[in-house]
């Protein structure tokens, strides 16, 4: 891509974001159109695990959309993004101590290559309260959730477990855990673009 071109590509990601932050479902979307296959390219080159690229990358806009407000416009949101990608995917495989993608080896993806190190934006006060309050309201869009939905949440996301492991206490097949897990998502999302605009 031009330098002209991710120019053009960061003003309209910036514009989306605010219209985003603004409470407008549509601009996230739009994000999420955008840089799904990026996103999915980063998760897979990091975790080498085809069965996991789903969950990984909805759960990446889960938690981008989660920390829109902390977004430092002086950076590109592809980059951003990327970071964030990075950081979830990290995390995955320490808690699962997976073999590490070299982080040293450049990833390429439509959007060019990926830079791991983005410098922090200034230290604001105003941001942990930020933080605290969106992981209040993930607190409460989980307890939102009918029960069927939030027990397989909670069981993959608080307490770690692996589809198989979740199968095992819950005795459901691997395969609805998977569909209950993805429509849990999506109500969690509506959920938070209905409550994200308040924060």
């Amino acid at each position: 891509m031009k330098e002209e071109e991710r120019h053009k590509r960061a003003e309209e990601d910036a514009l989306l974001v605010k219209r985003a932050i603004g409470g407008d479902e549509k601009a996230f979307k739009a994000l999420i159109r955008r840089y799904k296959n990026p996103v999915a390219q980063i998760v897979y080159k990091l975790v080498r695990d085809r069965s996991q690229i789903d969950d990984l990358t909805q759960e990446v806009f889960i938690k981008a959309f989660q920390h829109l407000n902390d977004f430092d416009y002086q950076h590109q949101f592809a980059s951003w993004l990327f970071k964030i990608t990075n950081n979830h995917c990290i995390d995955y495989i320490r808690k699962r101590k997976l073999k590490v993608y070299s982080m040293s080896d450049q990833i390429q993806t439509d959007e060019g290559e990926i830079e791991h190190e983005i410098p922090d934006s200034t230290y604001e006060p105003d941001l942990n309260m930020l933080r605290e309050q969106k992981s209040k309201l993930i607190r409460t869009a989980i307890d939102s959730l009918p029960k069927k939905y939030r027990e397989v949440i909670v069981l993959r996301h608080q307490d770690e477990l692996s589809y198989e492991e979740i199968a095992d206490k819950t005795g459901l097949p691997v395969n609805t855990i998977k569909v209950q897990l993805f429509r849990a998502r999506e109500m969690m999302y509506k959920y938070l673009k209905d409550k994200i605009g308040h924060y």
